[in-house]
């Protein structure tokens, strides 16, 4: 699954870096995730980095957005080849 960001988000500015997939960015209003390039870090760590720096815990899993650990492993593996 996806990981989303609540409306608890302060815009801290810690998770936005931790993302090793590039999928949060600044939105209108808070820090959104973008489904899409969300692996909850699979491939790259063992543990969502955004969610271990988030200091208000507003980082949790988007029910909207289920996906099994192997899809999400495989969409690592297609965001690590679109970059070569």
């Amino acid at each position: 699954m996806s990981l989303l960001i609540t409306d608890e988000c302060i815009n801290c500015d810690v998770c936005e870096p931790e993302c090793p997939n590039s999928a949060i960015f600044q939105g209108d209003e808070i820090y959104e995730i973008i489904p899409e390039r969300c692996t909850q870090c699979v491939g790259h760590y063992d543990e969502p980095q955004c969610q271990l720096v988030c200091p208000v815990d507003c980082i949790i899993i988007d029910e909207n957005h289920q996906e099994s650990e192997q899809e999400l492993q495989a969409k690592y593996e297609h965001l690590i080849a679109e970059k070569a």
